[in-house]
């Protein structure tokens, strides 16, 4: 009997209370108070246009970019919201949302760019096209595969979830030490390409100095954390005694977040997406409106990639979707399974591209995209979530649409499975 091949495949993931995640969540609070201040006044929101880019380092926030709207909103109390929500509330952490300075750098957007978009052609063609171009030019990417119940790959679902649980348990007072802060990596061996343990796990999280013995994390906070944190996450299949855990590894991390490194939105675009685990194009998504395609085409393609392998037409799928910048249709659709497809892979692409919608304005209506719903986004990761709603004001809207599976039927009856 042949040796199974192994390997090990590694991914990481940063709490909301990264420097860099602050950016993000930043920019998105940005674009979802335009929006919602937008459908607040009755105002048609598809020309608005947003592109907001956030820095952030000790006792300071520049946020910039270009925006096109018909409202006001006073950013100097979203950006303070924000960090507050966070959990930068208080002086000795090194960072607060009351004492930290806020300059503006929004301006209008380029005509330019406007009239590309809204004035789109068709491929190929001279003529106008009946719906927006795209925002820009870029290939884009979506993954799935069956790793997980949410068809994504273990290893960034598990870091992910790590984060997610420290942030939790911050929040609710658990662990009283723990600040906002944070970053987790998970290693994960697999055997002939399926995942079968968990080999190793880092978290280092920022801290107040309660749990430092002499100049040390003190081995019972370790425990605790590995204990609270860690073990509840992950899977009993994948769990075992020989798991290398490495727990503030550095000693101590009491002084972090933007005090201790500078934030820039736009920096975590694996962490966003599936932890180095199938290509990306090199877009970031937060801070943008959906008619960048950047993100709302990466939000697609993973919503065709988890419905293939939601539909049993695959084991594993990568989807690429390409565009040019002012115009509607993509200039190319490429569809991978690795191998895994169960109908041939020509028949899929086929498939996609007769009963999903590819351009801007499609994107945009069918996973209903132009609504305040992009600040959950920017923490724990882009996809991989469950589709929720959220109620701002008195409108309620869907959260993470593309994660929904709600093509599976109309896939297995055009494969004919």
């Amino acid at each position: 009997m042949a040796n199974k091949r192994k390997h090990l495949f590694t991914s990481e993931s940063v709490s909301m209370g990264h420097p860099d995640k602050v950016s993000d969540q930043i920019s998105d609070a940005v674009l979802d108070a335009i929006f919602a201040e937008e459908i607040a006044a009755g105002n048609d929101i598809r020309g608005t246009r947003v592109a907001c880019e956030t820095l952030c380092t000790t006792g300071q926030v520049v946020v910039a970019g270009e925006v096109k709207t018909n409202i006001y909103v006073q950013v100097d109390d979203i950006v303070r919201s924000t960090i507050k929500s966070i959990g930068y509330h208080h002086q000795d952490i090194g960072f607060s949302f009351d004492s930290c300075g806020v300059l503006n750098a929004i301006h209008a957007q380029s005509a330019d760019i406007a009239r590309g978009v809204d004035n789109a052609r068709d491929k190929g063609s001279k003529k106008a096209a009946k719906e927006e171009g795209a925002g820009d030019q870029g290939m884009m990417f979506g993954f799935a595969c069956r790793e997980t119940d949410d068809l994504m790959p273990l290893p960034i679902w598990l870091a992910h979830r790590i984060v997610e649980r420290q942030a939790k348990l911050r929040d609710d007072g658990s662990l009283k030490y723990l600040r906002p802060d944070a970053k987790s990596q998970v290693t994960v061996e697999y055997e002939d390409g399926k995942p079968t343990r968990v080999q190793t796990v880092v978290l280092s999280t920022q801290h107040s100095t309660d749990i430092l013995k002499g100049d040390v994390v003190s081995e019972d906070a370790k425990k605790e954390m590995i204990e609270k944190i860690i073990k509840p996450v992950i899977p009993a299949k994948y769990f075992h005694d020989g798991i290398i855990f490495h727990i503030n590894p550095t000693g101590r991390f009491v002084i972090g977040g933007p005090h201790g490194d500078t934030g820039l939105t736009g920096r975590k675009i694996i962490v966003d997406t599936y932890g180095g685990r199938g290509r990306h194009g090199g877009g970031a998504f937060s801070g943008k409106d959906p008619t960048k395609v950047d993100r709302s085409a990466a939000y697609m393609a993973r919503y065709i990639a988890k419905n293939i392998v939601a539909a049993g037409l695959a084991d594993e799928c990568e989807v690429q979707l390409a565009y040019a910048i002012g115009i509607a249709h993509p200039v190319s659709v490429f569809v991978d399974t690795f191998g895994s497809a169960k109908i041939p892979e020509q028949k899929i692409s086929d498939i996609v591209t007769k009963h999903v919608p590819l351009t801007p304005r499609g994107i945009i209506n069918h996973l209903k995209l132009l609504a305040p719903i992009f600040r959950p986004t920017a923490a724990h990761g882009h996809f991989g979530r469950k589709p929720g709603k959220v109620k701002i004001g008195k409108e309620s809207y869907e959260t993470f649409t593309w994660e929904k599976t709600d093509l599976v039927d109309t896939f297995r009856k055009a494969a004919g499975i």
